[in-house]
């Protein structure tokens, strides 16, 4: 493994990981207590940025081989009771595993981009639009006990026998299931009326993860508090400015924040590094940029 400064001061890793084998990179600050940083399928030569670097004065890396059943890939967030996996998907569609528990946000697409994936036990769908929600692939991607949390918009569409499987959740609603907290926050702007649609805030394991779902810089998620993963929607004219979304990012202060569905209207992506270096100015909030296209 080769480590490579950047002039932001996060960390390049460079490594070898054998085709087809799962991986796992954990980091360090004191050689003695390791958290997983991410788990990966090895493809040859592997790179991965550290964007949490700056925060510790020494970090120390190791790779290690995972052997057994498939595993998630995707960066960890270690919780009370076992690690959340993140796995980007495309656009606002990703997949979490925390245990046994598989959890989808948002799927489109049909079922292609999740066949090499566990069926849903959870999905999340924030609204209506059809880069966040489609039944057919609701139906491909379901495993045979899985439950829905959608507005109130999303419901009255659904089949039959989807509704059966589906709790309405409306803006400011509250669930609880399958051992998580489930909390539906407003996400509105000029293009998304308010009440159509949600955000959620799950709590897994003592930790609290925000999708923020298509909204606008909103006083309802600048007054959230003790976020450890966000999700960002940054693209225009549907969602956030880099700008509004680095400045509502500095406010509610998230440890970790996930830029997501940041192709623009004309096809081009949004500023990223520009939005990293913005939110740089509020010490403490790690960026990670990982593959959404």
């Amino acid at each position: 493994m080769t480590l490579q400064k950047q002039n932001n001061n996060d960390v390049a890793l460079t490594f070898n990981a054998p085709a087809g084998q799962n991986y796992r990179i954990d980091a360090s600050a004191n050689l003695h207590d390791w958290l997983a940083m991410t788990t990966g399928l090895g493809k040859g030569q592997e790179q991965l940025t550290d964007a949490a670097a700056p925060q510790f004065d020494f970090r120390f890396y190791r790779i290690q081989p995972v052997t057994g059943p498939a595993v998630l890939t995707g960066d960890h967030l270690q919780t009370d009771d076992g690690d959340v996996i993140f796995h980007p998907v495309n656009h606002a569609s990703f997949v979490m595993q925390w245990r046994q528990l598989i959890i989808y946000n948002d799927p489109v697409r049909g079922a292609t981009p999740y066949r090499d994936l566990p069926k849903a036990d959870l999905i999340l769908i924030s609204h209506s639009h059809g880069d966040h929600f489609d039944s057919a692939t609701l139906t491909a991607v379901k495993g045979p006990n899985a439950r829905i949390i959608a507005p109130a918009a999303v419901y009255s569409s659904l089949s039959t026998a989807l509704k059966a499987i589906t709790i309405p959740l409306a803006n400011g609603g509250t669930t609880n299931l399958m051992d998580l907290t489930i909390d539906a926050i407003p996400a509105y702007n000029s293009n998304h009326p308010k009440g159509t649609g949600n955000g959620y805030v799950l709590t897994v394991g003592g930790r609290r993860i925000y999708m923020a779902g298509d909204t606008g810089d909103i006083a309802e998620m600048r007054a959230l508090k003790g976020i450890d993963v966000a999700f960002l929607c940054i693209n225009v004219p549907y969602t956030m400015t880099v700008t509004s979304a680095a400045s509502a990012t500095r406010e509610f202060k998230p440890r970790v924040v996930y830029p997501y569905h940041f192709l623009n209207a004309d096809n081009t992506l949004s500023d990223l590094n520009a939005f990293k270096k913005s939110v740089a100015t509020e010490p403490g909030i790690e960026v990670r940029q990982r593959k959404w296209y």
